[in-house]
C-alpha cells in the first residue's frame, strides 16, 4: 500500500476534545485532513476547530453530543451526510475509566463505561464499515489500551473493555485483507492525558514514564503508513505486555492487583 494522502481525507475523530483526540486532530490536520470533531464538551471542541483551520486552512466539523447514546453511529452518519459529509476515516477514541474495587464502583456508571468504551465504539464503525471501505484510502482506528493485554484488579471493567476494543479491531483488520480500508488498534501505554481525573486517582506507572499525546499519536499515524500494517501496535511502556508473556496469569495478575493495592492508584492507562 501506498502512503496515505489525508488531503482527501475526512476524518471522524471521538472524544476529541482533550487528550490523545485532541492530538489526533492536530497531527491529521497537520497532514493535511478534513475533520469532524465530536465530544460533549461544545466549547473545547469550537477552539480546537478554530486552531486548526487557523494552522492549516482544512474545513472542521464539530459535534457535541454523548455517544453512550444508543445508536450514536448510525445517528452521527445520518446527521453528516445530510449536510453532505462523507466520512473516509474515523478514529475511535472516546472512552473513560474508573478505579475501584468492583464491589465499590456504582452500577451506573459502569454501564456507561460499557455503552461508550464498547457500544459505541461497536456501532460507531459498523455505521462506517462500507463506506470506508469503499473509499480509496479508508482510516479505521480504534484506541485501546496496553491494560487491554492483561487482567487489572481495581480496574477490571476498564481493561476488560479494552481487550475487547482490541480483540475487535485485530479481527475487522484480517476481514477487510485486500480491500483499501486500513485498520489499526492503537494500545498506549501511561500518558499525560486527563485520563487519571476521570478515573478519580493518579497513576502508579509500575516504573515507566508516561509518554506524551504526541508521541503516542504519531507513532500510530505512522504505523498505519506502513507498507504493511501490523493489526495493533502499542505505542509506549511495552515492558507490561511482555512480562504478562513471560508469568503465569495466576503471578501477573497478583503481581498487579498487589501493586495496584501497595499504591492505592491504577496502573498505567492511556486516555
Amino acid at each position: 500500500m501506498s502512503k496515505i494522502d489525508y488531503h482527501r481525507q475526512t476524518v471522524i475523530v471521538t472524544g476529541a476534545s482533550s487528550g490523545l483526540g485532541a492530538e489526533f486532530a492536530r497531527q491529521l490536520a497537520r497532514r493535511g485532513a478534513n475533520l469532524v470533531l465530536v465530544a460533549r464538551r461544545a466549547d473545547r471542541l469550537e477552539n480546537l476547530a478554530a486552531e486548526l483551520t487557523r494552522a492549516h486552512g482544512v474545513t472542521v466539523t464539530t459535534i457535541a453530543r454523548d455517544l453512550g447514546a444508543p445508536d450514536a453511529g448510525r445517528t452521527l452518519r445520518a446527521e453528516l451526510e445530510g449536510r453532505g459529509i462523507h466520512a473516509t476515516g474515523l478514529v475511535n477514541n472516546a472512552g473513560f475509566g474508573t478505579h475501584a474495587a468492583f464491589t465499590d464502583e456504582d452500577p451506573d456508571r459502569l454501564q456507561s463505561m460499557i455503552a461508550l468504551n464498547i457500544s459505541a465504539l461497536v456501532d460507531l464503525s459498523r455505521a462506517y464499515i462500507e463506506p470506508l471501505t469503499a473509499a480509496d484510502t479508508g482510516i479505521l482506528i480504534n484506541v485501546a489500551s496496553l491494560l487491554g493485554y492483561q487482567p487489572i484488579p481495581y480496574m477490571s471493567v476498564y481493561a476488560a473493555t479494552k481487550a475487547f476494543v482490541r480483540n475487535f479491531t485485530e479481527g475487522l483488520w484480517e476481514e477487510t485483507h485486500g480491500t483499501n480500508l486500513r485498520v489499526l488498534a492503537v494500545n498506549p501505554g501511561a500518558t499525560r492525558t486527563e485520563f487519571y481525573d476521570a478515573a478519580g486517582s493518579q497513576t502508579a506507572d509500575l516504573g515507566t514514564k508516561r509518554a506524551t499525546p504526541e508521541q503516542v499519536v504519531k507513532i500510530a499515524l505512522d504505523t498505519l503508513d506502513r507498507r504493511s500494517a501490523p493489526p495493533s501496535v502499542i505505542t509506549n511502556s511495552a515492558s507490561l505486555a511482555l512480562l504478562g508473556r513471560l508469568l503465569s496469569r495466576r503471578h501477573m495478575v497478583r503481581l498487579i492487583g498487589w501493586t495496584a493495592r501497595r499504591s492505592q492508584t491504577p496502573v498505567p492507562a492511556h486516555s
